[in-house]
């Protein structure tokens, strides 16, 4: 059976309008005559999209009792036992409540797709698991339910549902979104203009992005090989030399002209033959480009212009940026230049920009080196000068200069000779020297020709002269192989120098190595794969490209690293002398792992040292502050005891009270330790349920006095999905912190407001505030900021305050009170609210 098919709209932001767009292509749908229901829709009570599911077949929902609550999530069962042609489920990032199928929806989905039914749904910028700091950070909203991006990504249409900020802020004035009764908060926290502006500007990238990948996708698939300008991308050739700065900061100014612009610097490694270049400079220069915003980039390439034009058209640029030649004038005999053939050769598609700089004409510095990989016409020139060289002098020598003597003859065919070695190598060298000889002794030894010599004198001399062709020519070509291995080794050691340093500094990750292995042997694609033992099947730790190997004996190179890990690569066969960079990639690479690894296991013992340092502040507490309720109490019971001592009435009252306090202290003390090593174990387990904040917040307040708090709980807001029990012990934790920090005669204001799906409690004090930097630290367990006297605290309340929200998927926060003072901030989610579904007519199956 084929898989369904998945479209996605993708929303900027809460009320753009993402179901109502879901809904009116299901109306398009339906009237082209596709079989189309909807399996899970939330209109939110929002008037024009109720209007939109009247004439859509809607199937029932399954409902779930879950603690003394009932919820309706999608039945997956029904949907499938329906088996539509099209299915619409709405909030793909839906936790589903426990009990159900799978743990989120689109988990649902995926079943429903592996079944062959074709799926549209909806989903949220800010609900992507990517982004979830990033949003936060926006918005001061902690998203708890979240999709992996990776779920999204393999969508096959995804379409942006986007509004500008003030078009979806009327909207919410309208009361298109919200009730009237949430519309003034929601418009001054989450729907401000800013936090719209950010999230429109993360969803437009990532959709961008999206949408690059799938151009790239197309082109792959396609082999389109011309260059689509869809965005300008503007590749900068470096060379290592000085003038590199200039061209990055000079196609940055490029990028900056068009939106979306984007830098991408490389250097080609010749492996025939390496120009010099510093290492610093480099580095530096890949430290610029990457604080502009670009990416930097090295490739092996024999052929510079090719190489670099290769990698222009293979990433999709529009533009190449490049540093006039620093070769001196003369240098230009060889050949036109990197530039010049770059620009020949980059066709209509591609712009090439020659940029000045203060190096032009200065020259190269070292020279380059000369390698043994010699070129198609470097060879041909040889065996011409080798074979047919030698026919060309013997007839110079007979007509034009004839009878100059058999010893410069000699040297005239011994120069061709090394000629033909300097050109083409050891091969045609040998050549001359046999069809030299053999002419030298046909047409200028006597008796001439003929292959007899008659003076003895001149048959030492020929056999000098092959001795001395063969030996020059053996030691060119040593020469010519020497500096073709000085010149790889060279390159080598510069891509293992940046591997190196990356790693060791910690800047490159599993993915990225991979992508610059793939990158610098241009494979397809790249992986490494590890197994427990000989026998267990391979696992994938980390890959780049499409189509990568699963096993070892699937890819075109593989690298063993140890027993049980080997770097696979798919795309081609690499000769033997790139195996031995490839390994020290694949070293590289089992060092991140391994240090992946390492990181996970410091993590778990960072958590063991945090518990031993709670433990022994648990004992300094227990030591002091337990005790001394205890002898408060201990010393009221001896006096009320002793017979040497006749207590009045009010001192008999007086004493009771000290003992009531200190009990009451002590059992506060006490639970908080309790409640402080629950949160450490791990074994706090919410009762979440539908509560009204009103029949919780007053009941926090019994341990502080009467007339030290004011309430302001409007009875309109909507119910919580808490722990009642948990929320109170929270509240009532930030409360007594609160008034016990107030100045005399100030009361703490504890008031809550709903904002979009989440209620929040507010509790505001006068006291004397905590700095910025201290905000995080007074939730810190056995912390007590300023000048709190010993006796008061172990300094567990906020600590434990904040464990109890972050287990009812909640947040708390410290704010500055305007005027002085702190305003502790607990943010819980809001009841999801439930629809009663009108009983549908059965309807015939497809």
């Amino acid at each position: 059976m084929a898989r369904g098919t998945l479209r996605i709209y993708l929303g900027a932001a809460p009320g753009v309008g993402k179901t109502y767009a879901m809904l009116s292509e299901a109306h398009r749908r339906v009237e082209r005559g596709t079989d189309c229901v909807v399996a899970f829709v939330e209109h939110h009570h929002r008037p024009r999209t109720e209007v939109m599911l009247h004439g859509l077949e809607q199937l029932p929902r399954r409902e779930i009792e879950y603690r003394g609550g009932i919820f309706t999530e999608m039945d997956v069962d029904a949907v499938l036992r329906r088996a539509p042609k099209v299915a619409l489920v709405d909030e793909l990032a839906h936790t589903n409540v426990p009990g159900s199928r799978h743990a989120k929806r689109w988990q649902d989905v995926e079943e429903l797709l592996a079944a062959g039914i074709d799926v549209i749904s909806t989903v949220n910028i800010q609900h992507l698991e990517s982004l979830g700091d990033v949003v936060e950070s926006i918005t001061g909203v902690r998203q708890r339910e979240t999709v992996p991006d990776e779920v999204v990504r393999r969508a096959d249409q995804i379409e942006l549902v986007d509004m500008s900020p003030q078009a979806l802020r009327r909207r919410m004035a309208h009361g298109n979104i919200y009730k009237p009764d949430k519309v003034d908060a929601a418009l001054s926290n989450y729907f401000r203009p800013g936090n719209l502006t950010a999230l429109r500007e993360l969803a437009l990238l990532w959709v961008a992005d999206r949408v690059d990948a799938y151009l790239t996708e197309y082109r792959s698939e396609h082999r389109v090989s011309t260059i689509w300008g869809s965005r300008e991308r503007i590749v900068v050739g470096l060379t290592g030399g000085p003038e590199g700065r200039t061209l990055i900061r000079r196609a940055a100014r490029l990028a900056e002209k068009g939106a979306g612009g984007e830098v991408m610097a490389v250097y080609i490694s010749r492996s025939d033959g390496l120009t010099a270049v510093s290492p610093k400079e480099l580095a530096l220069q890949r430290t610029l480009v990457e604080d502009l915003g670009g990416t930097f980039h090295q490739v092996v390439g024999d052929d510079i212009p090719a190489a670099l034009l290769d990698f222009a058209r293979g990433v999709n640029a529009t533009q190449i940026v490049l540093g006039v030649s620093r070769r001196r004038s003369w240098q230009y005999v060889f050949g036109p230049g990197v530039g010049a053939t770059v620009a020949r050769e980059s066709g209509p598609d591609l712009d090439v920009h020659l940029i000045t700089h203060a190096e032009v004409g200065k020259g190269r510095g070292l020279p380059v080196a000369r390698g043994a990989r010699l070129g198609r016409s470097r060879v041909i020139g040889g065996w011409l000068a080798g074979v047919l060289g030698p026919f060309l002098l013997t007839w110079l020598l007979n007509s034009v200069v004839p009878d100059i003597g058999l010893a410069n003859d000699m040297l005239l065919f011994l120069t061709l000779t090394v000629a033909a070695a300097l050109l083409g190598g050891l091969l045609p060298a040998l050549a001359s020297a046999v069809v030299g000889s053999t002419l030298l002794n046909w047409f200028f030894t006597p008796p001439v020709h003929t292959l007899t010599i008659a003076d003895p004198q001149n048959i030492v001399a020929i056999v000098v002269f092959v001795g001395v062709a063969v030996a020059v020519a053996s030691v060119v070509d040593l020469a010519a192989r020497r500096t073709h291995q000085a010149a790889r080794l060279r390159a080598e050691s510069e891509i293992l120098s940046f591997l190196a340093g990356n790693v060791l500094r910690g800047e490159t990750g599993l993915e990225d190595l991979l992508e610059r292995v793939r990158e610098t042997f241009g494979m397809e694609s790249v992986a490494l794969l590890e197994r427990a033992g000989e026998k267990d099947p391979w696992t994938c730790a980390g890959s780049v490209g499409p189509r990568p190997a699963t096993t070892p004996d699937a890819a075109d190179v593989d690298v063993p690293v140890g027993d049980h890990m080997a770097l696979s690569l798919r795309g081609r066969v690499l000769p033997a002398a790139d195996r031995r960079v490839l390994a020290a990639f694949a070293a590289q690479a089992a060092v991140v792992v391994d240090r992946r690894r390492l990181k996970g296991e410091a993590d778990r013992a960072e958590k063991l040292a945090e518990g031993n340092r709670i433990r022994t502040a648990l004992l300094a507490a227990v030591s002091h502050d337990l005790r001394t309720p205890l002898a408060g109490i201990k010393a009221a019971v001896t006096s009320l005891r002793s017979d040497d001592v006749e207590w009045s009435e009010e001192d008999q009252a007086e004493l009771l009270e000290a003992i009531e306090e200190g009990a009451d202290r002590l059992d506060q003390l006490v639970g908080n330790l309790l409640d402080m090593s629950r949160l450490q174990t791990g074994t706090v387990a919410p009762v979440l349920r539908e509560t009204d904040l009103d029949e919780v917040v007053p009941m926090a307040l019994g341990g502080v006095p009467e007339d030290s708090v004011e309430l302001d709980i409007p009875e309109t807001l909507p119910m919580v999905h808490v722990d009642r029990g948990l929320l109170e012990r929270a509240v009532a934790n930030v409360v007594e912190n609160a008034v016990k920090h107030s100045p005399p005669g100030e009361k703490v204001l504890v008031s809550a407001s709903a904002l979009a799906n989440r209620v929040e409690v507010r509790v505001v004090d006068r006291g004397p505030g905590v700095p910025d930097e201290a905000k995080e630290r007074i939730f810190e367990p056995f912390q007590r900021y300023g000048d709190s006297p010993r006796g008061v605290g172990v300094g567990l309340g906020l600590a434990v305050a904040r464990g109890f929200t972050e287990a009812l998927r909640g947040t708390v926060h410290a704010e500055d009170t305007p005027g002085g003072g702190l305003t502790m901030v607990l943010s819980v989610p809001m009841a999801p609210l439930r629809l009663e579904q009108p009983a549908l007519p059965a309807t015939a199956g497809p």
